[in-house]
């Protein structure tokens, strides 16, 4: 199903990207992906842009927060149907809560955590904002995974603090964890790769891996893993942007 109205609890529902050279990000991603950016006019709202695809909230960017990092990075929210309770059951589990849970105007009430490995998320209760009204086909997100040196620890994490059933998958040489809502996968656990710092990372649909490997790089990013296959998955590239954030393609 592309179109989405609502999400399930633990169920990633929505993306946006953190950039340092917000601009240029912006411009980025409307090439490479056909979104169209609009920005948040409420002051408060920091630059907040949204994304739409076929009038389809997708995604969106903002500047980095004054009291954050000046980093550039993606961002995956999993969907809470209490979001002060998520933040509970969060510590409990051994995680931190970077940020109190606060409303966003009339469109939700979040929170951003950190699993115990290191690995930031966010956490959205929706309102008038459901999260991304279209995944799971190209321009949009289709796929969210953690990536931690510690994947059994972080499994169990999400497990204790969302509910999560911890399944195994056959995908490639080192042990791959999906997290279940209601049997079905919603994310991944997965191994980071030498030296990558732990954390959540965000895949979007493409009809082709390879075109848009290629259009990416000419669009000024970086090919940090070049297209490969990955058994019953599909075609898979991890790029990343002109200001830094890191993402994956991937062609089913």
């Amino acid at each position: 199903m592309a179109e989405f109205t609502s999400y399930e609890h633990g169920t990633p529902c929505w993306v946006d990207v953190t950039s340092t050279d917000l601009e240029r990000t912006i411009a980025f991603y409307e090439s490479l992906f056909g979104w169209q950016g609009e920005t948040v006019p409420q002051p408060e709202a920091g630059g907040y842009t949204m994304f739409t695809l076929r009038e389809k909230y997708v995604a969106a960017a903002s500047p980095p927060s004054p009291s954050g990092p000046r980093a550039s990075y993606w961002t995956t929210y999993l969907a809470s149907d209490d979001v002060d309770a998520t933040a509970g059951r969060i510590r409990e589990a051994g995680g931190t809560v970077l940020m109190d849970p606060f409303d966003v105007f009339d469109s939700g009430r979040m929170t951003v955590a950190q699993d115990p490995t290191g690995a930031a998320f966010g956490v959205w209760q929706a309102r008038e904002h459901i999260g991304a009204q279209l995944a799971n086909e190209p321009g949009s997100f289709t796929w969210n995974e953690c990536r931690t040196p510690d994947p059994e620890r972080a499994a169990e994490f999400y497990g204790a603090a969302f509910g999560h059933a911890v399944s195994s998958a056959d995908i490639g040489p080192l042990p791959y964890r999906l997290l279940e809502v209601n049997g079905r996968s919603s994310a991944g656990v997965a191994d980071t790769r030498e030296g990558e710092p732990p954390n959540w990372m965000t895949t979007f649909a493409v009809a082709d891996c390879d075109a848009s490997t290629a259009q990416a790089r000419e669009l000024g990013a970086d090919v940090l893993s070049q297209p490969f296959d990955i058994p019953t998955v599909g075609r898979f590239a991890a790029l990343q942007d002109p200001a830094g954030a890191v993402f994956g393609v991937l062609a089913g």
